[in-house]
């Protein structure tokens, strides 16, 4: 905080130099003229006579004005227009109406410096105490602050030296209050009087008595949503979740029959309220990758029923009635259910600790999906079904076309490992060598730096903006397509990224209008273009890109490390641990090798970003739940069968979930189809890497991690 000094009069003011440089014909003829660009938006204060009112407010401004403002006021103090030791600072409150409620205004004041440092005389460590008081008897709150005798000493100097002027109080380039001094003030004890309420009051004494700050408040992650580019996403994303919804109801009814499919609908869309209800409930902001969370949840939530729904099926398969077999299906689907959704929960958790932004958007709504997905499966369906029974309703769990799927099927997945264990490492391998050579195309969240988005009224090509930019950036920026229209660009670029200050962001934008002016609607002004154009930017500093690829490490890291812990507890055996992590290893690897080598190839972005660390812990997620779906299965048939073979065992238990793995891994995928051609351009890379993990992660939960077990076991007992 700092107590700076305003000397400003009303016959040498800084008002009156505006007005004396303008024309002489009336203030409003000003105005419309376009050669006083300033007053189009900065409203002076004068009185009818065109005289300055005395004090330190210059004008006001509307707050989407007051950054052109600023920089007009720039460009005159470069020429000189102004004294050198005058400070420009808009009020750090609005302007308020005769009903004392806020307006969009802000009021601009000029501040003279006279230390030869640009320091405030005083600063707000001199001050001991601050507290809200107010006047009965002339009804209005003021703020009683006194100081330390140092302080004191040369509050008695400033204020004498002052008489009939204003001493500002700024925080952060901010003017919280310019109160006129009356007279002399000794003894330390002062009051600030205002037209304050009796909150603005205390806020400007909380604000005094906080003492000095030593550091100030510095942007270090920035990201600025224009409205359009904001409702399409909303569009987009509300779109691909209709459709998805839609789809996941059809295949249920489809794959179990009518009854049974409408059973599990109902319970899906119980679920939907619930995420909705609990999200509102939490007053969260719903963003694209939320929307995109809800989907992919819905879409995993089917895995719950359709677990119940296969051992319903293999119950009455084995001859029980119809009422026991619902009974005993349940009750046996619960272990598996629990294991897969609590490993999937365990990576929503680490993501919501680690994740900033809209990680931590996906990470709620999987969660609150997970725990919701639960409820609606394990209670609502079990209620409908025992209230259908009960009326002696006939539900049958097939239907023709699909009554006899994955009921016979006897693949030797354990005998035919050793060929998938070398597709795997071969596609590994060249991952890896493409990481060496090509590597990863790091986003700004990993190196920093700025995103801008900009769109044009034609198509344009991305190497002419390239070149454009070049010249005006001085290196050449990445750009490239943003959508399927062709006039949108999003432009990447570390260009000044370790200058601090609205100042610059205002020149490097001012940088993007001058070199792109030719691919502009003739005569379109600054203001036009920020209005227009503008879709949208994102600024990462240095040091938040390093703490946020800390942060995706550790985040990977403690997943691996909690579901492998979670998985030998569980199942009291560490070749079960350690066929899912290196399962989960694969998962991982093979997703990051194929964004090295298809980056540049496609025709969306492949950027690893903090979306990317997301879409990885999700895979890890989904695959782990696949797997330990299978292991729970193993350990159920061990139990039943131990004196049969252990590789006749095991292919059992994967050819008996192969039904459950299909309807899930389908579900799931044409739910992320839908999301990546309807769900924007915003989050294409994001699920790109979802859909990748999701066939991987399918593929390893058969092919790698229960192969892993039955090696490391095979190895084990060889040993003995």
């Amino acid at each position: 905080k700092k107590l700076n000094e305003d000397t400003t009069t009303s016959d040498n003011s800084l008002i009156k130099r505006l007005a004396d440089s303008t024309a002489n014909d009336s203030l409003n003829a000003q105005v419309a003229d376009n050669s006083f660009p300033l007053f189009k938006l900065l409203t002076p204060y004068i009185d009818q006579s065109r005289k300055p009112v005395p004090g330190a407010i210059i004008g006001s401004a509307h707050f989407k004005d007051t950054t052109r403002i600023d920089l007009y006021l720039r460009l005159a103090m470069e020429k000189n227009v102004f004294p050198k030791d005058v400070r420009f600072m808009w009020s750090a409150l609005p302007i308020t109406d005769q009903n004392k409620r806020p307006t969009d205004r802000y009021q601009l004041y000029a501040i003279r410096v006279n230390s030869r440092d640009g320091k405030a005389p005083l600063d707000g460590d001199a001050i001991v105490s601050a507290s809200q008081e107010f006047d009965q008897a002339r009804g209005y709150a003021y703020v009683l602050m006194n100081m330390n005798p140092a302080g004191a000493k040369t509050w008695a100097r400033i204020t004498r030296e002052n008489k009939g002027k204003v001493i500002c109080v700024v925080l952060d380039n901010r003017v919280y209050s310019g109160p006129t001094v009356q007279e002399e003030i000794t003894g330390g004890s002062s009051q600030i009087t205002g037209n304050f309420t009796i909150t603005e009051a205390q806020d400007l004494a909380n604000l005094l008595k906080s003492g000095k700050l030593p550091a100030p408040a510095r942007i270090v992650e920035e990201t600025v949503v224009g409205p359009s580019l904001g409702k399409k996403a909303v569009d987009d994303g509300f779109r691909s979740f209709v459709l998805a919804f839609l789809i996941i109801l059809v295949y249920m009814a489809f794959y179990y029959s009518r009854r049974a499919g409408l059973v599990a609908d109902f319970a899906l869309i119980a679920n939907m309220f619930f995420i909705v209800g609990v999200l509102a409930s939490l007053s969260a902001a719903l963003t694209l990758p939320g929307i995109a969370g809800i989907v992919l949840t819905l879409g995993m939530a089917v895995d719950a029923n359709v677990l119940i729904f296969e051992r319903i099926r293999e119950e009455m398969a084995s001859g029980k009635g119809l009422r026991l077999a619902v009974s005993d299906g349940f009750k046996h689907a619960y272990s598996a259910i629990i294991d897969g959704n609590v490993t999937t929960l365990i990576t929503g958790i680490i993501l919501y600790v680690f994740g900033t932004g809209p990680i931590k958007g996906f990470a709620t709504t999987l969660v609150i999906g997970i725990l919701t997905s639960l409820f609606s499966a394990i209670f609502i369906s079990r209620l409908i079904f025992e209230a259908l029974l009960k009326r002696n309703v006939k539900i049958t769990f097939t239907t023709r076309a699909t009554q006899n799927t994955f009921q016979h099927s006897k693949f030797d997945f354990i005998g035919k490992r050793k060929p998938f264990y070398f597709i795997s490492g071969t596609i590994i391998l060249a991952g890896i060598i493409s990481l060496f050579v090509r590597g990863l195309d790091a986003g700004v969240d990993f190196k920093g730096g700025r995103n801008f988005i900009i769109q044009f009224d034609q198509p344009v090509q991305t190497n002419q903006i390239k070149d454009a930019l070049s010249a005006g950036f001085g290196q050449p920026p990445n750009v490239i397509a943003y959508g399927s229209g062709g006039n949108q660009v999003r432009i990447t670029t570390r260009y000044r990224i370790d200058e601090e200050g609205t100042e610059v962001d205002d020149q490097i934008q001012h940088t993007i209008f001058t070199s792109l002016k030719s691919f502009l609607a003739p005569n379109e002004d600054y203001q036009t273009f920020m209005d227009k154009n503008w879709m949208g930017n994102q600024k990462v500093g240095p040091s938040i890109a390093y703490d946020i690829k800390r942060k995706a490490v550790l985040a990977v890291f403690l997943s691996l490390v909690f579901m492998f812990l979670y998985i030998v507890v569980r199942f009291r055996n560490w070749q079960y641990g350690m066929g899912a992590i290196l399962a989960l290893m694969h998962d991982s690897m093979i997703v990051i090798g194929l964004y090295s080598l298809l980056w540049g190839h496609m025709p969306f972005s492949l950027e690893i970003d903090q979306s990317f660390i997301a879409a990885i812990l999700t895979v890890i997620g989904y695959s782990i739940n696949d797997t330990v779906i299978i292991f729970d299965r193993l350990r159920e048939y061990i139990g039943l069968y131990p004196k049969r073979d252990r590789k006749e065992i095991m292919n059992l238990a994967l050819n008996s979930t192969l039904s459950r793995t299909f309807s899930t891994s389908f579900t799931t995928i044409i739910v992320l189809i839908a999301i990546f051609f309807f769900g924007g351009e915003v989050i294409r890379g994001f699920i790109f890497a979802l859909m990748i993990g999701i066939i991987v992660g399918t593929y390893s939960s058969l092919f790698v991690a229960t192969p892993i077990v039955f090696d490391t076991v095979k190895l084990k007992r060889d040993k003995k």
